[in-house]
């Protein structure tokens, strides 16, 4: 019965042994390994086509056009309250995984032929995502929120 109870033993500390190694591994890019060109392609609104809020902005599109190894900038659109459109250029700098972005459009209704849009702040890259915290301000007021855009 000792010899039973001593293989049993044995075989849960053996089994056990394998777990003690196992680690789980991180979805976010190294941040010494990071530079622009993680920034590449076309990032969009994972929220597209939901309306937003009173003070708020959605349906990001973004599409780095010119880049330095700590930088891009590109086209950028989105949809603001109050039914506005809004297009035009985005640019960030890259410290790490983190991104200090701003962003100058001009927006437009059928009612306001064009206004003003002014966006900032400081997003963090993930693998295939950036979450954008964004402040600012349009012709309606100010707005703000976070954004999660998708590599596309």
């Amino acid at each position: 019965m000792k010899t039973y109870t001593f293989a049993c033993a044995l075989a849960v500390s053996v089994a056990a042994s394998g777990c003690v190694g196992y680690e789980s591994k991180t979805t976010a890019p190294s941040p010494a390994a990071v530079t622009a060109a993680a920034l590449a392609g076309t990032w969009q609104s994972a929220s597209a086509g939901i309306i937003p809020s009173p003070s708020s902005c959605n349906d990001f599109k973004w599409t780095p056009v010119q880049q330095s190894p700590t930088s891009a900038m590109g086209s950028f659109s989105a949809s603001c309250a109050g039914g506005l459109k809004v297009a035009g250029t985005a640019g960030g700098t890259l410290s790490g995984t983190t991104v200090s972005w701003t962003a100058t459009a001009i927006a437009s209704t059928p009612e306001i032929p064009s206004c003003n849009v002014s966006l900032t702040g400081t997003a963090e890259l993930g693998v295939n995502s950036i979450r954008v915290p964004y402040s600012g301000t349009t012709c309606l007021g100010p707005v703000s929120g976070v954004e999660i855009l998708n590599k596309k």
